[in-house]
């Protein structure tokens, strides 16, 4: 059985490297590695090239103009041929036995009939080098665990036929891509279900430009994200909102904010959680 892993990746070839060598020095070998290099103009091209040449599970596709993070990862997933996808961002590492472990894990699950639509893993949260803790992520993601959060993370395992029919990343959006699209894999095949190991490596160094730090873009994807999944729904959409101004933001609310919360219903604790956000910063 293949597991395709794809990782979208522009102009960091340094970062880059480091990713593709954890894929490739997986225990579990049955592996195809899909880098998409969406229009790098650094050293990116020549290095996939040259992977490519020396290990044959590499396959190095090339955007000639930038789609995106999404977009890239969109392309990758159509063209896997891995029976199980899963994907690495190009300045995060895989951990050797993380492939052989979610193989093991989905098999125990297929050969009990536990209903699971996709697996998730602990992660080593990094920055600067250092590694600063490991997560304590929940054991089971359903749509109401969601809207309190994201406790999956930024990556999942599951059949590449669930990535597919789920329909893929929303190139839309301004952000929270990852995050809408677990929701539509949950909403559509079932609960999320984790393995509880630390298997992923996830560097949160500040210089890094993620797009989660965005504030405009964050406001954006939750009004996106609110009325293409709790368009009347006033209970999830508050919950949603307290997302965009969580510690990991660092988003500070408005008055406005605490209006629009209020308008969605009367919700006592989370007024008072909001409001405290708002005096936090």
């Amino acid at each position: 059985m293949t597991i395709s892993v794809y990782i979208p990746t522009h102009n960091r070839v340094d970062l880059l490297a480091s990713a593709v060598k954890s894929v490739l020095g997986q225990q579990f070998t049955d592996l195809e590695l899909i880098v998409v290099d969406d229009a790098s103009t650094d050293g990116t091209a020549s290095f996939l090239e040259s992977i490519a040449r020396d290990d044959k599970r590499v396959r190095a596709l090339r955007n000639d103009s930038p789609r995106g993070a999404p977009g890239a990862r969109n392309r990758a997933i159509l063209e896997a041929k891995g029976e199980f996808i899963t994907g690495l961002d190009d300045d995060d590492t895989f951990e050797p036995q993380r492939l052989g472990a979610l193989h093991d894990c989905w098999a125990t699950y297929a050969r009990h009939k536990v209903p699971i639509s996709c697996l998730y893993t602990q992660d080593v949260i990094l920055s600067g080098g250092k590694e600063l803790f490991v997560t304590k992520k929940k054991g089971t993601v359903e749509v109401t665990d969601l809207v309190e959060a994201n406790h999956i993370g930024n990556q999942v395992f599951a059949a590449t036929a669930v990535f597919r029919e789920a329909g893929l990343f929303n190139e839309k959006l301004p952000a929270w891509q990852d995050f809408e699209f677990f929701l539509r894999i949950v909403k559509r095949f079932g609960p999320a279900r984790l393995l509880d190991m630390p298997l992923y490596r996830f560097d949160v160094t500040p210089s890094r430009d993620r797009i989660s730090t965005k504030q405009d873009r964050v406001r954006r994807a939750y009004e996106l994200v609110a009325n293409l999944h709790f368009a009347e729904d006033a209970w999830s959409r508050q919950r949603l909102m307290l997302q965009v101004f969580s510690t990991f933001y660092g988003i500070k609310p408005t008055p406005r904010d605490l209006a629009r919360f209020a308008a969605l219903g009367f919700w006592p604790r989370g007024w008072a959680t909001l409001s405290k956000r708002m005096f936090r910063l």
